[in-house]
């Protein structure tokens, strides 16, 4: 018997602990992440929704060519002639990907951005360098000026592609920062969305096609990730692999950056691993809706009808929460200017309303719902004489006690 009632015992404490780890699993849905940096962005706020050594310095490799496309978009007109020197293609190193290029060949910039952003072709983004700064070193300067521009400070760049260079470094959430940046140019978005490019013919060369290096942008790939709108990989042996992307849907732009991978597949599927965390788990929601009452307050010198005042909402509130917190138990704290006296015009503001939501506050303000009108009844201005009357005998009776003081100083 006692040792069924041991039995019974360890069953329920296990039952117990297993329910308490199924909940505290259930409540951190955060995806495993290997790769060796990540981050996960909303585009609009800013709001960091994942991270894992945001803040280390990592090669970008061919992730760099975002900086390099944004800076010619900038500074180029796109049916610019670019003429290839002998430079932007004598120094890539072997394996690194090319159009290729050829010396003096002439080529638009519009081509050379398509090249760029779709095949992350190396010789690409040299003869951009060369034709807007005359060198590699000279565009780097403007590279990490536009950096300094951006308050990325944990950056430095020494070349348009991301060539391997232990000096030529950032961190994940430099990266996102910078994409979005770039994501507000519409010229930008076209070309990083590219699925794929076609080269026309030039004095060098034949017709060229290519293929976007993502197949993540791919229908027919079973990497395809359809709220995916814009991507660009990288990969050297020093920074491994790397991919920075923006992906759209449910009105919820968000931007993912994945450094220092140990293989391409694991870039891909971690991506899409975050993008969907952070589609399934935040959301924009209304704290409050603009109209809506937030309390009621007596008006002393008003109307029968209309002393009883309602305090609404002069608009909404919508912020990005977790879609797992409770935003119905929210209650503001309400901040009124002054007591509130007849008369008042409907939407006259009478104060504020603060929301605060994860430590942030949303102030917003609070208007009339309705006119208020000025009392003129017999009663109210019988307790204004009144009041009048008590103010006089106040005095008197004041004067009267300063002046029987007085007296009995002059009889001492």
């Amino acid at each position: 018997m006692k040792n069924k009632k041991i039995y019974t015992f360890l069953m329920l404490f296990l039952l117990f602990i297993f329910c308490i780890s199924t909940k505290s699993h259930a409540s951190n849905n955060e995806p495993s992440i290997t790769s060796g940096s990540a981050i996960l962005l909303e585009n609009s706020t800013s709001k960091v929704l994942f991270e894992k050594n945001i803040n280390e310095k990592l090669e970008p490799a061919s992730i760099t060519k975002i900086m390099t496309a944004i800076l010619a978009i900038e500074n180029c007109n796109l049916d610019d002639v670019v003429t290839v020197p002998y430079e932007a293609i004598s120094n890539i190193p072997s394996g690194y990907s090319v159009a290729p290029l050829q010396t003096d060949e002439q080529i638009t910039v519009d081509q050379l951005l398509r090249v760029l952003m779709v095949h992350s072709a190396n010789d690409a983004a040299n003869a951009l360098a060369y034709h807007i700064d005359g060198s590699i070193p000279a565009f780097a300067e403007r590279m990490n000026a536009k950096l300094n521009a951006l308050g990325l400070k944990d950056s430095h760049f020494t070349n348009p592609s991301g060539q391997h260079d232990t000096n030529h470094y950032s961190t994940a959430h430099d990266i996102a920062i910078l994409l979005q940046y770039c994501m507000k140019n519409t010229t930008f978005k076209t070309y990083a969305s590219l699925k794929s490019c076609q080269l026309s013919a030039t004095n060098k060369s034949e017709e060229r096609s290519f293929q976007n290096t993502n197949p993540m942008l791919q229908p027919n790939s079973s990497y395809y990730y359809k709220p995916l709108v814009t991507t660009k990989t990288g990969f050297t042996s020093q920074a491994m692999f790397c991919l920075a992307s923006f992906a759209s849907y449910n009105n919820l732009d968000l931007i993912c950056v994945i450094l220092h991978c140990d293989t391409s597949d694991i870039r891909f599927n971690e991506t899409k691993n975050l993008f969907n965390y952070g589609f399934q788990n935040f959301a924009f929601k209304d704290i409050a809706s603009k109209g809506d009452t937030v309390t009621e307050i007596s008006v002393h010198n008003a109307t029968e009808e209309t002393k009883s005042l309602k305090l609404v909402l002069a608009d909404s509130i919508s912020t990005l929460i977790n879609t797992s917190d409770d935003i119905e138990t929210i209650s503001p704290q309400i901040t009124l200017k002054d007591i509130p006296s007849a008369p008042i015009a409907k939407n006259k503001v009478l104060g504020t309303a603060t929301y605060i939501i994860n430590d942030k506050s949303y102030v917003v303000n609070l208007i009339a719902a309705n006119d208020v009108q000025l009392s003129t009844s017999k009663t109210y201005y019988l307790q204004i004489i009144l009041l009048i009357i008590v103010v006089i005998i106040l005095i008197i009776l004041l004067f009267f006690w300063k002046t029987d003081k007085k007296d009995k100083k002059i009889t001492e």
